[in-house]
């Protein structure tokens, strides 16, 4: 197996919603696409993001769309500073997404924070001195 990730898609509970929130808030880029398509595709620099509808998703995957609480999966945004973290969590919130933890030093030695997008998916924004995915 080649080793990457092509594609990770959220399951979302309003499609709209969620693409206002990942194109305007997040500011990601969309590809295009017909106005009724029943997903939405945002260019990651390498991967992509897909936004589809949670019912339609887990009809999909052949599994039943019950899951509550904690999935077990976080998604993972790197910037140059701590208080890029707290500018970007406080902008996410801001635009409907819920901070779970605030921006804080972390025992690794880099600065992180937790926000929930609109559909309870969690993000961790992230300053970390040791690692960095993406051009420089």
């Amino acid at each position: 197996m080649d080793p990457r990730i092509s594609m990770i898609t959220l399951g979302v509970s309003d499609l709209a919603r969620a693409i206002t929130f990942y194109e305007t808030t997040l500011g990601l880029p969309r590809r295009p696409m017909a106005d009724d398509a029943p997903v939405a595709f945002f260019e990651l620099n390498g991967t992509w993001l897909g936004l589809f509808g949670r019912s339609d998703l887990a009809a999909d995957a052949g599994v039943a769309d019950n899951s509550e609480g904690f999935a077990g999966v976080t998604l993972a945004h790197n910037v140059d500073s701590p208080a890029q973290v707290d500018t970007l969590l406080a902008h996410a919130c801001e635009h409907g997404a819920r901070l779970i933890k605030p921006g804080q030093p972390t025992d690794w030695g880099g600065y992180a924070g937790y926000f929930a997008d609109p559909d309870g998916h969690l993000w961790e924004i992230a300053c970390n001195p040791h690692f960095w995915v993406g051009p420089r």
